[in-house]
């Protein structure tokens, strides 16, 4: 699933001693959705090998944006908006890695004593304070502009309409820049990222190869300069790019996308995918991956392997919580047995869903039922709901409506304070009494 330049050399490398290896998170949003997990996990296989690793957020060249992968000009982002994402990601990069070793643990990867944090930075540190005539004297130099050319993100964008203006032309520099700053203060010599970084990695090595901008420090004194590591850009077998949900991203922060969403989209994950999915997203044996795609491949019905890796992924970013409260939900809103549900489990399973609606005690047993799914938004009127119900179409908790004058009682409740209201197949609505 990777390439890497000069790869018996890069073993080799690895093999030696623990090495520092990095990443790049671009903060064009204040939290990490899961195209993210690629990179991450890399970084997670490194660290569990004894390795340091570094999560560094683009501060600096977040506000002059990568063309690659781009046919049009990226709109500079706001300054502040960066700066906002950056911190809110530093926070949420720590968190993961955090759970991650909790998950790790659990799998059968123990812990050395000595395995470092991660070490979240922001290249904003060092080109804040850079002046623009020592960089071009120091990295400048160092470059040739018909190499420059030739990288496939900068041809793509010449070859386009709009072609490319020399801010995103000189982006390839300041990421270089990034790789060496690392190599001279960290002794990073191992940058990943994704496919359509190649060349952007690439002058980062060159520019350690070439440049010995300041004093000397401890990387100048290794024989090997750097390595590049990247992985392609995956999409699923349906050729949609991964990590997004009809459109919209799937966030690893709960509060932006919650932990039954965050499940179920694991849980969707195709027969062609499942399995690879398996390899990538998890920490399972590849021995056990084969016996649960054998299971699976017998009974496909079942989606056994769909099943284990939304659940294992659930639990590599948010813990045993998360993949709680992720199936509570799933049993709210797709199950058809309530008896062992408990109120305060339905409530944190579906926390800053806008299906979960709280009322007051006086609407809950006053309102008829129709007019309370048509208040809240589950039908687009009182006469539908209504409709509805004469249909046999209105269930509450999974019971179907026969009386359109139906109130709800403490009695009708689960356990004495929740309502599941649903109308149809797929719609649902969960009033809580408060």
């Amino acid at each position: 699933m990777t390439t890497s330049v000069r790869p018996h050399e890069l073993n080799s490398h690895l093999e030696k001693c623990s090495r520092t290896v990095y990443a790049g998170i671009d903060p064009t949003a204040k939290s990490l959705h899961a195209g993210h997990l690629i990179p991450l996990l890399c970084l997670l296989h490194f660290q569990l090998r004894g390795n340091k690793i570094v999560a560094l957020i683009g501060g600096a060249t977040g506000l002059v944006g990568d063309p690659s992968g781009r046919l049009t000009e990226r709109e500079l982002s706001d300054a502040a908006q960066v700066e906002f994402n950056a911190s809110k990601l530093t926070a949420v990069i720590s968190r993961f890695f955090s759970q991650a070793a909790i998950y790790a643990t659990a799998r059968g990867f123990i812990q050395r004593p000595a395995i470092p944090e991660v070490q979240v930075l922001n290249n904003i540190t060092w080109f804040k304070d850079l002046n623009l005539l020592d960089f071009l004297r120091s990295a400048g130099t160092h470059f040739r502009v018909n190499q420059m050319v030739a990288r496939d993100s900068v041809r793509t964008r010449m070859n386009a309409q709009q072609g490319i203006n020399f801010t995103e032309f000189t982006y390839q520099l300041l990421q270089a820049y990034d790789f060496y700053e690392l190599y001279r203060t960290k002794g990073c010599t191992v940058q990943i990222g994704g496919s359509d970084q190649w060349g952007n990695i690439l002058s980062g090595l060159e520019l350690i190869d070439k440049g010995r901008l300041a004093r000397v420090t401890v990387a100048e004194q290794s024989e090997e300069k750097g390595f590049a590591l990247t992985t392609p850009l995956l999409t699923t077998s349906s050729g949609e790019k991964f990590g997004k949900s009809v459109g919209n991203a799937i966030w690893l922060d709960e509060s932006l996308s919650s932990y039954l969403d965050f499940y179920q989209f694991f849980l969707r994950t195709t027969d062609a995918d499942v399995v690879k999915y398996l390899k990538m997203f998890t920490l399972l044996p590849v021995e056990e991956i084969e016996s649960i795609a054998k299971d699976h491949e017998s009974r496909p019905e079942h989606r056994i392997a769909q099943r284990i890796l939304a659940e294992e992924v659930t639990l590599l970013v948010h813990g045993e919580d998360g993949l709680s409260a992720a199936k509570v939900a799933t049993e709210v809103l797709f199950g058809t047995d309530y008896s062992s549900l408990r109120a305060d489990q339905i409530i944190r399973s579906l926390r800053n869903d806008p299906r979960l609606v709280f009322c007051s005690e006086d609407e809950m047993f006053t309102e008829l039922l129709p007019n309370l799914a048509a208040h809240h938004g589950l039908l687009p009127s009182k006469s539908a709901a209504r409709q509805l119900v004469l249909a046999g179409g209105l269930y509450v908790n999974n019971t179907p409506v026969r009386d359109p004058r139906l109130r709800l009682t403490r009695a009708s409740l689960l356990d004495g304070r929740v309502a599941v209201v649903r109308a149809g197949k797929d719609k649902h609505l969960v009033l809580v009494s408060k």
